[in-house]
């Protein structure tokens, strides 16, 4: 699980665009730490806390983890694409086809048709979930994983304003048909995000029809201030003959990749030399982790090393103190988010004592203080839930119930 990237094939990173940030985190992480037996094993495991702290919330918050894996399993995924022979292919499937905690461990499977979605090696984006972390806007992280299978090329190319609504999980709300809106709360918040957080950047272009913009696409270019600190490409590490090495001593393909990028080709291939000299080792694999984790074997000599430039050291000390203020931001949104959660279930204790003539009446008076249509709808929709809304929420039962988050 220490691999920084998984492999998405486009079909899923297509359909996932009504995913909230914590559920296409979650989605990812699953995917990586099932990726390898996608095609071999109906289900998978991992440590229900491990799984928390790798999307990066209170691990001792299941009630949260339970409610995205709910999500996952109740958004419909569809994909649309061409097969080997250029036939057309659609097909749909819930994005997990179960899940369940029990004893600490999450259990969950995907279907058969959507994992051989998902394992397809042919057409796939590089999500990297060191970058992924940073996100805080779904999204922001949805146009990341929607642009960055283009980079290569420079260009997502031209997407239908409706295509590009439904990717952003959009086109079911009649505000985000007004082009205006789509681009102030949409696109501009998300591109921002992108060239700020990731290792790409965005510049988006329009096309019109008449008057009315009918189709959007994004350049793509690698961000300067991250690059230098990419991960190493797969298809490079597949390419070594360490590699090679690995796989014919029956390592999988992703711990073979994790070791190379942990240790080194020159490490791992010492490490391999030496147990080639043990004679026949009942578990290599095994082996070889301790070798590598323990420091079994030779030492290898230290190379002479060049003195580092003073403006790589300089441009290495702003990225760490990037990322330690990115990390401090991250941990004061969680907490930000915690508390709001607590609120939000102070507000819904609040409602259900009240009886339904009160209630309506409730609902009455918060609507006639939003002024913004995107408001006015998002509380329709969502209720005393509405995260948009959830400011004027908070200070609305504060007024009608004084103290009602006091101790929270």
């Amino acid at each position: 699980m220490r691999r920084g990237s998984v492999k998405k094939n486009v079909a899923a990173i297509h359909v996932s665009g009504k995913l909230t940030l914590l559920q296409r985190k979650l989605s990812n992480v699953l995917l990586l730490n099932a990726y390898d037996t996608l095609l071999t094993q109906n289900r998978h495991q991992i440590d229900a806390r491990t799984l928390a702290l790798m999307i990066g919330y209170n691990s001792n918050d299941m009630d949260t983890l339970r409610d995205a894996l709910r999500g996952l399993a109740e958004t419909v995924a569809e994909w649309d694409m061409l097969d080997e022979r250029g036939r057309q292919e659609w097909g749909v499937s819930s994005l997990l086809s179960y899940a369940k905690l029990k004893g600490g461990i999450c259990e969950y499977a995907y279907s058969p048709a959507l994992a051989e979605k998902l394992y397809d090696p042919k057409i796939y984006a590089l999500i990297n979930l060191n970058i992924q972390r940073r996100f805080t806007s779904g999204h922001g992280l949805a146009l990341y994983e929607n642009c960055y299978r283009f980079v290569r090329t420079g260009s997502t190319g031209w997407w239908p304003i409706e295509t590009f609504r439904r990717l952003m999980g959009v086109e079911d709300s009649a505000y985000y048909e007004v082009f205006k809106h789509l681009n102030a709360k949409i696109i501009k918040p998300a591109v921002d995000e992108v060239n700020r957080t990731s290792n790409v950047r965005l510049t988006p272009e329009l096309r019109r029809m008449g008057r009315a913009v009918s189709e959007i696409r994004f350049l793509i270019e690698e961000n300067p201030q991250l690059a230098m600190f990419d991960i190493k490409g797969d298809h490079a590490v597949r390419e070594s003959a360490v590699y090679a090495q690995l796989l014919g001593q029956g390592v999988s393909d992703r711990l073979a990749r994790q070791w190379l990028a942990e240790h080194g080709e020159a490490v791992v291939s010492e490490k391999l030399s030496y147990i080639s000299g043990k004679g026949k080792v009942r578990n290599t694999a095994g082996y070889l982790r301790d070798a590598l984790s323990k420091g079994y074997g030779a030492q290898e000599p230290k190379p002479e090393v060049a003195p580092v430039p003073k403006e790589v050291v300089a441009a290495v000390e702003k990225w760490r103190s990037a990322e330690a203020e990115a990390e401090a931001e991250l941990d004061r949104r969680i907490a930000d988010r915690d508390a709001r959660r607590r609120r939000f279930a102070a507000v819904e204790q609040a409602v259900s004592r009240r009886n339904p003539t009160q209630r309506d009446a409730d609902r009455r008076l918060f609507l006639s203080t939003l002024a913004d249509d995107l408001a006015r709808e998002e509380f329709q929709r969502h209720g005393w839930a509405s995260a948009l809304n959830a400011n004027a929420i908070f200070a609305f039962w504060e007024d009608r119930d004084p103290g009602i988050f006091d101790g929270l």
